[in-house]
């Protein structure tokens, strides 16, 4: 596993139990329950049930925070995270399509380059084209 493939299951192993989820994000155990009901957060369970919330949960909380804390309320962040999910995704696909165009263009002008003929092969003296044309026209 790569150090940026580790680094992101790390970020999203659930091991925080809920009281210490609350604790790191600076809120009462409570709201994330309610974050929860209300549909912007979804932590992992554990078979038995038990919620358990990884670093990106932590960090998705402190956002939430940020942005109740700016007053908003909670429907206003649900739209504001959905905004830039939508906005993030957006920019992946858009920066396929830029290397996709780019490989598009870097092929054609290989291509330009394979259709091109030497200069030597396509000079021809003035008196061998005109002798050319004269059996071409049949005179």
């Amino acid at each position: 596993m790569t150090d940026a493939n580790e680094s992101r299951s790390t970020h999203r192993r659930a091991v925080y139990i809920i009281s210490v989820a609350a604790e790191l994000a600076g809120v009462h155990p409570q709201t994330l329950r309610i974050y929860e009901r209300k549909g912007l957060l979804e932590p992992a369970r554990t078979q038995g049930g038990s919620r358990r919330y990884s670093e990106a949960d932590i960090r998705l909380l402190r956002k939430i925070q940020e942005l109740t804390d700016e007053g908003l309320n909670l429907a206003g962040v649900k739209r504001v995270l959905e905004l830039e999910m939508r906005t993030a995704a957006l920019e992946a696909e858009l920066n396929a399509a830029r290397a996709e165009t780019i490989a598009a263009v870097d092929e054609a002008h290989r291509s330009y380059r394979r259709d091109l003929v030497p200069v030597r092969q396509t000079v021809v003296r003035f008196d061998e084209a005109s002798q050319v044309l004269r059996r071409l026209s049949g005179r």
